[in-house]
């Protein structure tokens, strides 16, 4: 009877009502008039007709029936009422025949607010409607750099390639990753099989996620769903079985509960004091050294950033003898990241150190399969629960070298060769900048990419406008296989002097690493932490330091010591406000200097870098395996 169906109805209402109350929230129906301008409403833009997820109908346009209804559209108006009866007949003819007129609302922030047809939405929702066919205007926001325009600006690039408007992602850049991960560029369409395949995939997964308890967390079924093919892939979440999604889903909760977090990322900034009670720990590990791998995108006979990684690993072979035991696995791009990963740990690896940002994805398909082993990825701003993320802060070398190319540059034009716009390498730029511009107010810096011309050409282009002091490459092959100069580079007369240059000290991190994954720190400050940890250590704890030629004159010197000297004991911040973008635009943030995750998470760059932020298909194939996993900017937004 549609009598007892609204009777049901109202105590759901009324259920709805009261708890709102108890948890000080409105208990009625949100208006759009009183979130938007008259003429916004006026300049909404006309979508047509279209069928829209229900669950995203939160209000009403007008003030004209909020008080009928809860915030979950249940009736609210006692059983005797005209507007019963309405519903009472709505009802009726939803049972009979289903309810065919389309809705009118008016779409914000992708959210739904009902102008016409309340009580068709209160009718549909009582009796579980997923969707609701609706005549839909767009109301856009003000053009806001705040971070909930910036998302809902995301899911639109995203929808108006899929067509897909029922999932919401919380996480900053998801739909492009989610984009991404369906195997398609960010402006591509979807094909109607792949719209109809994704939305039986993702109901599947929704449906298994709610039942495991994703729906009393903060992260939607979206969010989980995108950790998932993070770490299993698409294919696979349209091929698994509820029961295989259910055993998957528990394996990777830690990473669901993760991406609820606000601030999902716990920063190490320096060393934990190593424990002078650790006498047990070391004797067992006599006894049965710990075995560590270290894995190698390349070889180190062909990369210079494998052969430092490589030095690091003889020298802890050497410091930890008898209590460690490693071993280098090379090639790993070529022969398979997840293939290598599962080999090393089937060698009897417990302890994994995977040395590039592009062997993040097996790295977290790996530590989630296998949770005896412990792996950590060189890479930075990483919010992964499963695995440990480790980089230096280079950019307070970066800074002092800076400071030194503004003392030498005559003409008031230093040169810098950036390698990928990712986290860290930013940072570095900016920080090079800042150092040129403390010493020499009015100098430029000149910004060109190896990762779009290649590492010869950008020097070329720099040399080609008559710059002579250039920031090159830290890192550098040559053809004949020799590594070539790196660092601050004085080039004239056909040839270049060496002035300065950053170290990349990981003989000490991975030693510092061992010794406080041998008394248990690691493990401890994993257990005692529901975030990713990432350690991203600076000068202070000796994993980067900065060398310069004796050449260089005798003041410059001491104004390089006493930076590193004054970043060292935290006395300098490279960092320190004011600081101004390109546009010429304070950059805003609280306190005296910016904090750690916004100098990570730059996508800008400061006042005197003339250049930009390559887009992504501007970048050479090799280098978009990095920028996949590490790219900002306009680098990851503008992907094709």
């Amino acid at each position: 009877m549609p009598e007892l169906h609204y009777k049901e109805a109202l105590k759901l209402g009324q259920k709805a009502y009261r708890a709102c109350v108890s948890a000080g929230k409105d208990p009625c129906l949100p208006v759009l008039d009183d979130m938007i301008s008259s003429q916004s409403a006026a300049a909404g833009q006309a979508l047509g007709l279209a069928s829209i997820p229900a669950e995203f109908i939160v209000g009403t346009k007008t003030r004209g029936r909020t008080n009928a209804f809860a915030r979950n559209f249940m009736p609210l108006l006692p059983e005797n009422t005209e507007f019963a009866q309405k519903w009472e007949s709505l009802c009726r003819s939803h049972l009979a025949e289903g309810i065919r007129d389309p809705i009118k609302v008016y779409e914000y922030l992708n959210r739904y607010y009902v102008q016409e047809g309340n009580k068709r939405v209160s009718v549909l929702r009582f009796f579980g409607a997923v969707s609701i066919p609706a005549e839909v205007v767009r109301i856009m926001p003000k053009d806001t750099d705040s971070a909930e325009v910036q998302l809902y600006l995301d899911y639109l690039a995203f929808n108006r390639a899929s067509g897909v408007n029922y999932i919401e992602l919380h996480k900053k850049g998801g739909y492009a990753r989610l984009q991404a991960l369906m195997g398609k560029g960010a402006d591509e369409d979807w094909s109607d099989d792949e719209r109809s395949r994704f939305s039986a995939a993702y109901h599947a997964f929704k449906q298994v996620y709610e039942a495991a308890g994703g729906d009393r967390l903060a992260t939607s079924a979206a969010d989980a769903m995108l950790a998932y093919l993070e770490i299993y892939g698409y294919e696979r979440l349209c091929e698994d079985s509820s029961a295989e999604l259910k055993r998957a889903i528990a394996r990777m909760w830690e990473e669901v509960e993760l991406a609820q977090e606000a601030s999902p990322i716990e920063l190490k900034t320096e060393p934990a004091k190593e424990k002078k009670t650790a006498l047990l720990s070391k004797v067992a590990a006599a006894v049965k050294p710990v075995r560590v791998a270290l894995i190698y995108d390349k070889s180190p006979h062909s990369s210079a950033w494998a052969y430092g990684h490589e030095q690091g690993r003889q020298y802890v072979q050497q410091v930890f003898q008898g209590r460690i035991e490693t071993a280098a696995y090379c090639d790993a791009m070529a022969n398979g990241d997840a293939q290598t990963l599962e080999r090393a740990i089937a060698d009897g690896n417990r302890v994994l150190f995977t040395t590039s940002p592009r062997q993040l994805p097996a790295s977290l398909q790996a530590a989630v399969a296998h949770p005896e082993a412990t792996i950590f990825n060189c890479a930075l701003n990483q919010s992964h629960r499963y695995i440990r993320t480790y980089y230096p802060r280079i950019y307070e070398v970066k800074f002092i070298i800076g400071a030194i190319a503004g003392a030498m540059a005559s003409d008031g034009v230093v040169g810098y060769v950036c390698d990928y716009p990712i986290y860290g390498q930013v940072a570095g730029i900016n920080a090079f900048a800042l150092g040129v511009q403390l010493v020499n107010p009015r100098a430029k810096v000149a910004l060109e990419w190896s990762s779009v011309v290649g590492t010869g050409a950008a020097r070329r282009k720099l040399e080609q406008q008559g710059i002579r002091l250039i920031s090159t490459q830290d890192f550098t092959r040559q053809s004949d296989g020799s590594f070539g100069e790196n660092g601050l580079l004085l080039c004239e007369n056909g040839g270049s002097r060496l002035l300065a240059a950053p170290l990349w000290r990981w003989d000490v991190y991975y030693e510092e690493m061992l010794r406080r994954l041998l008394d248990r720190t690691v493990k401890e400050e994993y257990a005692a932490s529901n975030k990713a940890l990432n350690y991203y250590w600076g000068m202070a704890a000796g994993v980067v330091d900065v060398q310069w030629s004796d050449a260089l004159p005798e003041g410059v010197k001491k104004l390089a010591g006493f930076l590193k000297q004054g970043i060292c004991r935290e006395m300098c911040d490279p960092f320190r406000l004011p600081i101004r973008d390109q546009s010429g635009t304070a950059v805003d943030a609280e306190g005296e200097a910016l904090k750690l995750a916004q100098i990570m998470e730059m996508d800008w760059l400061v006042e005197n870098v003339v250049g930009a932020l390559p887009g992504y298909d501007e970048l050479k194939a090799f280098s978009k395996a990095t920028v996949d996993v590490m790219g900002v900017g306009p680098s990851t937004r503008d992907k094709a």
